[in-house]
């Protein structure tokens, strides 16, 4: 989910008297939400609570989450999981990295889908 779109949410939450955590990888996103616990995740988006069938790693993850919301002891806490993905680090050289071949595709299929979107509105504009 969107780290701006559950840091949102939690604030409104806080707001209405429930307590909140946040446990995310986009620490400028949700600092700048000013939320009132996070757990930040130096992991690939769509990995908050750790690798995949590392029980033991999101155990843990979910221990510290909980920690946080039980000990926070003043507005805006920011904890850091001490965990890491990978000792090279290689996934932040690969992760989200598009060839040229695929941003033209891209750029090409959003072309396609604006001509679309304006053709939409230019015969309900047309109906009005």
């Amino acid at each position: 989910m969107c780290h701006q779109t559950v840091s949102l949410v939690a604030r409104v939450l806080e707001e209405s008297g429930i307590p909140t955590v946040v446990v995310g990888s986009a620490r400028d996103i949700v600092e700048e939400c000013g939320v009132a616990r996070f757990l930040f995740t130096d992991f690939p988006l769509g990995n908050p609570c750790g690798k995949p069938w590392d029980k033991e790693m999101q155990r843990s993850i979910l221990d510290m989450a909980l920690d946080l919301l039980q000990g926070a002891w003043q507005p805006r806490t920011t904890i850091q999981a001490p965990f890491i993905w990978s000792e090279d680090d290689a996934w932040r050289t690969v992760f989200m990295h598009f060839t040229e071949a695929e941003r033209q595709a891209f750029k090409k299929a959003g072309d396609a889908r604006r001509a679309a979107q304006a053709k939409v509105k230019e015969k309900q504009a047309g109906e009005a």
